[in-house]
């Protein structure tokens, strides 16, 4: 039994027999006192019939039909408000209890999606803005899977650009290359601190120096030919970095069918431009072959000029360019290619792609592109979901106290060294795996806990709380309820919940918003609803434990409900930490 669903159910038979809108039927959880969930269709269905709400509320009200699952009333000034029988809940609770997806329906049709969230820079270090796209994309992946998804994901690694070329022009100048060109016997292992430390001086190099620029672009195609011996050196440089970036991954938790880059996608760039071509999409502009991807309204020439003499643009909307006039590939180009690259290995109704806001005109230039010349069927979504910056207490995007970016690596141990010294001062010293579980729990439902698309600021001290809306307090109520069960003594506790108190109530109304929660993270791609429904359940279950004496309970048949309960809710809310990619804990 679905107890919103019957509500609905209901409430449609008796606006039908009335003539009324039966979309009015909708009811919503209640934040007013005395009730569960409320109907405000009355006040629709009043304007348009020319009636006082209240009149329609009741005249509802009375028609529905009379049963044990629950009370209706009509308020003023037109509510209709429901208040579910004890004995509604504990069915509704004890269906949940046995439902392997914890009471979650799954959509009514299953997708086959491939999410794109990785997004790491080959031979260069991740760093704090590489966060978020992993966590968020993880998290989502699993709620997909979740609702009955057919879910690929992949990382997609940018392999095949500039940067290449930039890395091995400057380890070429620092002299690390010599045995590859065949100036030296002496092999010198190309190594990550090497890495990190040549791409932030090419990176800056190549903006005051010309020849060092055109150096690099010319290695850069030499890579994208398969030249040698720039080729096998862009191999190491691709396999050092990528076993790092797994390393990292890993620590996030973040998951991935495929490691594909935009290398992968190589083979499909010649024949993506051919169907543009085929299709008369193409042109010739200084040199480059390009796409002109606005619509009506967009890319209107201005008199203004930037201070450069670059003509400004109303509503810009620059053209696709497929091809630089010396024939090289740009991030365009792979990107149509591995659209490509994925329609014709798989079977696909969806793409999504995670990256920040500062892509929105990239994705829609592309997407756009791939629509006009077939590349992705007109019945296939494309999705570009946005997120915002992670900035300081001071508002600016959270960099290091010298004003450097900080390294992902650099992060994740500042957040586990934080939760180790939370855990000394609660006398638990050494756990390292405990403290990066904790802290991952803090970090992650920080950032979830806000809308996908804002820009929040990242606060560690406050996300480590054990109180408050955080994710180890989260942690902390479900390993408050493995020790009521150990102590329990019973581990195959497998009762009957009898919702008969105020706070029993709350928990299985809390639990039915938790389940309600993921279909609306589903619409919003967002997890915030999830973050915050599952907090609710850690509260009531903290008011629960708080006031009623669960172990101490005399009546055998009561304790056996309270413990019965007490499965329940670390059930489902170890079902939301999950989807949210945060590990539960033994104990704490």
């Amino acid at each position: 039994m679905n107890i919103k669903k019957s509500i609905e159910e209901d409430l449609t038979k008796v606006l039908k027999k009335h003539g009324f809108d039966e979309k009015l039927s909708a009811v919503a959880f209640s934040n007013r006192e005395g009730c569960d969930f409320q109907c405000n269709g009355a006040f629709s269905i009043a304007k348009n019939i020319g009636k006082n709400p209240l009149e329609v509320a009741t005249l509802i009200a009375n028609e529905l039909p009379k049963n044990d699952n629950y009370k209706v009333e009509a308020c003023k000034p037109g509510f209709i408000n429901f208040t579910i029988s004890n004995k509604a809940l504990s069915d509704q609770a004890n269906e949940i209890l046995l439902d392997t997806n914890c009471g979650v329906e799954k959509n009514e049709t299953s997708k086959k999606v491939l999410m794109d969230y990785g997004g790491a820079n080959v031979a260069k270090e991740l760093h704090i803005g590489h966060l978020r796209s992993p966590i968020l994309g993880e998290s989502l992946r699993r709620l997909y899977i979740l609702l009955g998804d057919n879910v690929i994901s992949d990382t997609h690694l940018g392999d095949w650009g500039l940067q290449m070329g930039l890395n091995i022009a400057q380890l070429e100048e620092d002299g690390v290359l010599e045995f590859y060109f065949g100036r030296s016997k002496d092999k010198i292992e190309i190594t990550m601190d090497m890495l990190n430390s040549a791409y932030p001086k090419a990176s800056k190099r190549k903006n005051t120096d010309e020849k060092f620029k055109k150096k690099a672009e010319d290695y850069t195609l030499f890579v994208q030919q398969h030249k040698e011996p720039y080729y096998s050196i862009y191999s190491i440089i691709k396999d050092l970095s990528v076993k790092r970036i797994k390393e990292n991954y890993d620590k996030l938790g973040a998951h991935f069918d495929y490691w594909f880059g935009e290398s992968d996608a190589m083979p499909y760039v010649n024949q993506a431009i051919q169907i543009f071509k085929d299709k008369n999409l193409t042109k010739i502009s200084n040199g480059a072959l390009i796409v002109e991807v606005a619509c009506e309204g967009e890319n209107i020439a201005t008199d203004k000029r930037d201070e450069n003499g670059n003509i400004l643009y109303k509503n810009p909307m620059p053209p696709v360019i497929l091809q630089k006039a010396n024939g090289g590939d740009i991030y365009h180009t792979t990107e149509i290619a591995t659209i490509l690259m994925r329609n014709t290995m798989f079977d696909l109704d969806k793409i999504v792609y995670l990256t920040d806001n500062r892509q929105a005109q990239h994705f829609k230039q592309v997407f756009r592109a791939c629509k006009m010349s077939g590349i992705s069927p007109l019945e296939q979504e494309l999705l570009h979901i946005e997120f915002g910056t992670m900035n300081g207490k001071d508002g600016k995007p959270f960099k290091t106290r010298n004003g450097e970016v900080l390294k992902l690596e650099d992060i994740i141990n500042l957040v586990k060294d934080k939760a180790a010294k939370k855990l000394e001062e609660n006398g638990i010293a050494n756990n390292d795996q405990l403290a990066l579980d904790i802290g991952m729990a803090a970090m992650k439902f920080g950032d979830m806990s806000n809308t996908i698309s804002k820009d929040y600021v990242f606060d560690i001290d406050k996300f480590l709380s054990f109180e408050g809306k955080t994710g180890p307090y989260i942690q902390y109520t479900v390993a408050r309820i493995n020790s009521i069960l150990n102590k329990a003594g019973d581990k195959d506790i497998n009762g009957y919940v009898d919702v008969a108190s105020e706070e029993e109530r709350r928990i299985v109304i809390a639990i039915l918003k938790l389940i309600a929660s993921y279909k609306i993270c589903y619409k919003d791609n967002s997890l915030n609803m999830l973050c915050e429904s599952v907090y609710d359940l850690a509260s009531a279950f903290s008011t629960f434990y708080n006031n009623v004496k669960i172990l101490s309970e005399p009546n055998l048949e009561r304790k056996k409900s309270y413990l019965t309960l007490c499965k329940l809710v670390r059930k489902c809310i170890s079902q939301a930490l999950f989807v949210l990619g945060i590990n539960t804990l033994e104990k704490m």
